[in-house]
């Protein structure tokens, strides 16, 4: 390869890769945003980082959708003491990303104590400037 054009595709890769870890960054933003806001019951930022397609299943089997999770919360009927991210991975495909992760729940369901390990995916969609969870699924590790 001639190294002009050798340049122009280490240039074009780099470039690539650069706005590939920005989106990253922005999306792993928006899920720090969004495990704050659930912890603060920030409903406002729940609105603006949740889709209107949400399915949230949780580990327990139970499944939400935007409207029925965020009404728990205001409800009382789920409430986080805190939400510490242990491990995390994102991988952005054009305007989908994936996160897989770990992370260490303090939270109080239908009036039950849950301290849980949970391994978990979420799937982000990115509409028009705003990331948004369209998908969460978690399971309970063994503490």
């Amino acid at each position: 390869m001639k190294p002009f054009l050798l340049f122009v595709s280490l240039f074009i890769s780099s470039f690539a890769f650069a706005q590939n870890s920005a989106a990253e960054k922005a999306v792993l933003e928006v899920e720090k945003q969004r495990f704050d806001a659930q912890v603060t019951r920030n409903y406002a930022v729940l609105e603006k980082t949740l889709g209107d397609e949400l399915l949230y299943n949780h580990s327990n089997g139970n499944q939400d959708t935007k409207q029925s999770y965020i009404q728990s919360l205001k409800d009382g009927k789920q409430s986080y003491e805190s939400i510490g991210v242990q491990e995390q991975t994102v991988h952005v495909y054009g305007n989908t990303a994936v996160i897989t992760g770990i992370c260490l729940v303090k939270a109080t369901n239908n009036g039950q104590s849950i301290n849980s390990k949970l391994r978990y995916t979420d799937v982000y969609v990115k509409k028009g400037a705003q990331w948004q969870m369209v998908a969460w699924q978690s399971l309970k590790l063994a503490n």
